[in-house]
């Protein structure tokens, strides 16, 4: 019995010695060069408290590593000292079963309480989306909302078609002449009232009618894919005005949610146990050849939306709105996903202060100065070729 007892007790010392010893290797090799390999910059967490997050993150590691290994190890070994090797056992069992009975209740708990991570939407917020089984979801078409954002009172009308507009009473006409716009929220206008928003701006500009087909939450898959299913309804396409931000590019990794593949091949959403997605979402730790994944498939993917507009006559454009300094890691992702391909793209640096109260949307001023830029490019553009 005690030679049971002992190797049981010695087994565990090991076991918490050398998770506090690994801690503390990851908390001296995680430097910012790892986490840079890693870790994607996120767009509404600034640099400043993602470089925090990353400190604390090696702080703590060490510090339970030293925990583990001067407390936590000697404390099994005095536990198991004063136990038969019977009730060692028994108690080390009713640890295991309470915690697996804690991480089967918080699954189901989580199970119902939350809606699916991927729908992107929140019970009451606007505008209202539903289900979508290509895309993931969608605006509900021909609805009207207000909210509260940037605390201001915000109205969103979303016509038939699922297009963002002014009101009702003036939806898209898909036989005018269009600059179509897709992307997400910040195409939409999140935040903004609808002559705030990029696309009315630019439209405003040129003469022109725009058409905002880009939905809440969308990564540059979907708003490809969305393009795919929308572009064919309009008789005289002009223009299409695509995003891409290298802080939003993380969100072109996620698979919860229909996404295409390097090849632009469709999959459908990958479902996993809540507490495992809970434990994504706090580290969202990446690899180094998913993270090469991600940028071949978005190169593809705006690539092919260049195509698919040319093909219809349009001008294509991706805008590249930057906040404040670019860091190390968003230089690269600009480079490899807009420069090397030859992308036509227009960069816009924009004022760090310039978000909506309280949220890191741009605001007013933001959506104005990058509306005046791809005014100015689709202009110079639609010149040159009129003249040819």
């Amino acid at each position: 019995m005690s030679t049971s007892r002992s190797a049981i007790g010695t087994s565990l010392e090991v076991s918490a010695g050398l998770a506090g010893l690994s801690l503390l290797i990851v908390a001296l090799l995680a430097n910012q060069s790892w986490w840079d390999r890693h870790f994607l910059p996120l767009y509404f967490y600034s640099q400043e408290k993602f470089l925090l997050g990353e400190r604390l993150a090696r702080v703590a590691s060490a510090v339970i590593g030293v925990i583990l290994i001067f407390f936590v190890r000697p404390a099994i070994s005095r536990l198991a000292s004063r136990m038969s090797a019977d009730e060692f056992v028994a108690g080390l069992l009713r640890i295991i079963f309470a915690v697996g009975l804690a991480l089967a209740v918080s699954e189901w708990l989580m199970g119902h309480e939350f809606a699916f991570a991927a729908a992107e939407s929140q019970p009451g917020e606007e505008p209202v989306r539903q289900p979508d089984p290509k895309l993931g979801w969608i605006f509900t078409p021909a609805h009207d909302g207000t909210t509260i954002a940037g605390m201001r009172k915000i109205s969103y009308s979303i016509d038939p078609m699922g297009y963002r507009v002014n009101s009702q009473k003036s939806p898209v006409d898909v036989n005018l002449p269009s600059i179509i716009f897709t992307g997400e929220s910040i195409i939409t206008g999140y935040g903004l009232n609808w002559e705030e928003t990029i696309p009315q701006q630019v439209g405003a500009a040129l003469g022109l009618q725009s058409a905002t087909i880009a939905v809440f939450g969308y990564g540059n898959d979907q708003a490809y894919l969305r393009l795919i299913s929308e572009l064919p309804r309009f008789r005289q396409p002009v223009a299409v005005v695509s995003l891409f931000i290298p802080s939003l590019f993380a969100r072109n990794l996620g698979d919860d949610r229909p996404h295409l593949g390097t090849q632009l091949n469709w999959k459908p959403a990958v479902h996993r146990l809540w507490l495992s997605t809970l434990f994504r979402f706090l580290v969202p730790y990446h690899s180094e050849a998913e993270i090469e994944q991600g940028i071949a498939a978005t190169r593809a993917e705006l690539l092919a939306t260049d195509t698919l507009a040319r093909r219809r006559g349009a001008i294509s454009l991706v805008v590249n709105p930057q906040f404040g300094s670019e860091t190390q890691v968003e230089r690269m992702l600009r480079r490899r996903i807009l420069e090397r391909p030859g992308i036509e793209f227009v960069r816009v640096k924009l004022d760090p202060s310039w978000h909506l109260k309280g949220d890191l949307h741009p605001d007013a001023r933001a959506a104005h100065a990058i509306a005046m830029a791809i005014a100015a490019n689709l202009r110079a553009r639609l010149a040159r070729q009129a003249a040819n």
